[in-house]
């Protein structure tokens, strides 16, 4: 049953191309088949995370060292995915999505997932998008008279599905919410696996917050049930998994193995990757990471999860893709543009020098930057050909915490970024620009989990005073006054902004770490 929005928004007519009988079926048919299986893997992750809080830490599985050592590929990649040196994301709202195409970069993954608020109207517009965009028929006229229409060439399309935990309460079977992942994934293979193929592409994913192999399995069974309801040959439809969670770099050949069939590459989801380390960890002294700015590519537990990706895609024929540059230009002050750039330029030439196939971008401003460095370093199509034997990655590693301090500049930081970025999340947006970083939910993740893991821990600030709740309380106070007297009273009092505090404060202050902010604030958006 679709609940919608409720009786007081009535839909667009074009919502009527989404919601057709035959898509609400395949839909549906998705759900009855493996709600259990996903329901499964959820409680597999809560269980694992009460071993982790006796103790455990994740390893390389022994059972799988024979998958592991043995010579082995994953499928065929298409043709234009072969060269994916500049990937830029993006919600799929009509203007980001004809920007995206047209920046010049080699792939546009449109995003349901971590920069979307998924209010129901976010969601079917942006799947009508999409329809409109493989059709090439999507344009805009804003109410200035300005005109947006797709370039004869354009990127290729990439689409994110929501996370496996995201359910989506305007969609019901029986009475229960559905997956969102089900919801996003099967509309759009539904109405455009087809259009896809006849135009020289395909269906193409980015699958994110995989924690393990088991749910690599999952969504392997589903594509394969997918391809068979809707007469597709076998792979045609291609996947890209993100790399984000501490424990999917124990397993990544094994992920590979699951989704052999269907998978072209994994990417280093860095933000999600963090939070991941804090959320699994961050009950525990001994892993306090220091100030969120400090923990960079750089720092040998990212590096060495960046290097492993890289060598065990490219042995087995799979691409690796760096992480993002969540900065955007600063046009106000060309000398701080200027050193932003820099740091950009150079996380890329790290990247490229050690082997990454591409990378991510946030804006179309810094396409060119990232094509300068990838064309200049990266000749050829990609980088497959290093296979970075030389790499020895060990579960040490995996699990080093990079040294840093904690100071009342990052507490403020995060205080700051967890407020504003809720409030804009709670108005409906998901991917905001902040102090000139694209904050989305991953980066707003990271903010508020280390808001907890130092309260919780009473952690020290370089001055020699602690992390308590009363502290960022208080710290919290000025924040809010200085986002008032920035804003003025009208934004102010439109801005959400007493909401989003609520949660933060009952995210930092729970006894138990909640695994996503968005669960709880989902249920305060329409």
């Amino acid at each position: 049953m679709i609940a919608g929005p409720g009786p007081a928004a009535a839909p667009p007519p074009e919502w009527r191309e989404i919601l057709t009988p035959g898509a609400i079926g395949f839909v549906n048919g998705m759900v009855e088949r493996f709600s259990e299986e996903r329901l499964a893997l959820l409680a597999r992750r809560n269980a694992r995370q009460q071993r982790f809080d006796a103790g455990e830490l994740p390893e390389f599985p022994e059972e799988t060292r024979a998958l592991r050592e043995s010579d082995w590929r994953v499928g065929a990649i298409p043709a234009d995915l072969l060269d994916r040196r500049v990937e830029i994301t993006g919600p799929p709202e009509r203007k980001m999505v004809i920007n995206a195409l047209n920046s010049g970069a080699s792939v546009f993954m449109a995003d349901f997932e971590d920069s979307l608020c998924p209010t129901w109207s976010n969601l079917i517009e942006g799947q009508a998008n999409l329809m409109g965009a493989v059709r090439r028929t999507l344009t805009l006229t804003t109410a200035e008279g300005k005109q947006y229409r797709l370039a004869d060439r354009t990127a290729v399309l990439v689409v994110r599905p929501r996370g496996w935990h995201l359910p989506e309460k305007h969609w019901l079977h029986g009475a229960e919410p559905i997956a969102g992942a089900f919801m996003d994934f099967g509309l759009y293979l539904y109405h455009n696996a087809v259009e896809l193929l006849r135009r020289g592409t395909g269906p193409y994913y980015y699958l994110p917050k995989l924690e393990d192999r088991f749910e690599a399995r999952l969504w392997a069974r589903i594509i394969e049930h997918a391809e068979a309801a809707l007469g597709l040959p076998r792979g045609t439809v291609k996947v890209t998994v993100l790399i984000e969670t501490i424990t999917a770099a124990f397993e990544i050949d094994e992920i590979l193995w699951e989704l052999r069939d269907w998978i072209v590459g994994l990417n280093c989801g860095r933000w999600d990757y963090i939070f991941s380390f804090i959320k699994r960890f961050g009950h525990r002294p001994e892993f306090v990471l220091p100030d969120r700015g400090s923990v960079t590519m750089t720092s040998n537990f990212l590096r060495s999860y960046s290097l492993l990706v890289i060598q065990r895609c490219h042995r087995r024929g799979a691409f690796a893709i760096g992480g993002m540059a969540a900065q955007i230009p600063i046009r106000s002050d060309p000398d701080a543009n200027d050193r932003a750039l820099a740091r950009v330029r150079a996380d890329k030439e790290r990247e490229a020098g050690d082997g990454h196939d591409g990378t991510w971008v946030a804006h179309p401003g810094l396409v060119s930057v990232a094509r300068e460095v990838f064309d200049r370093l990266m000749p050829g199509p990609n980088n497959l050909d290093r296979l970075r034997e030389d790499v020895a990655v060990t579960a040490a590693d995996l699990l080093r915490v990079p040294d840093g301090r904690i100071t009342r500049a990052g507490l403020v930081n995060n205080i700051d970024v967890g407020i504003r970025y809720l409030a804009a999340w709670l108005g409906g947006n998901g991917c905001v620009p902040i102090h000139h970083l694209m904050e989305d939910a991953a980066t707003a993740e990271i903010s508020r989990a280390q808001l907890w893991q130092w309260v919780r821990h009473n952690a020290p600030l370089e001055d020699g005073t602690r992390v308590t709740l009363a502290r960022v309380r208080e710290e919290a106070k000025s924040v809010m006054a200085e986002i008032r007297r920035e804003t003025g009273e009208d934004a102010w009092g439109q801005g959400h902004y007493e909401r989003a505090f609520r949660h933060l404060d009952r995210l930092t202050s729970a006894p138990v770490f909640e695994p996503f902010l968005t669960l709880n604030a989902y249920e305060d958006i329409d």
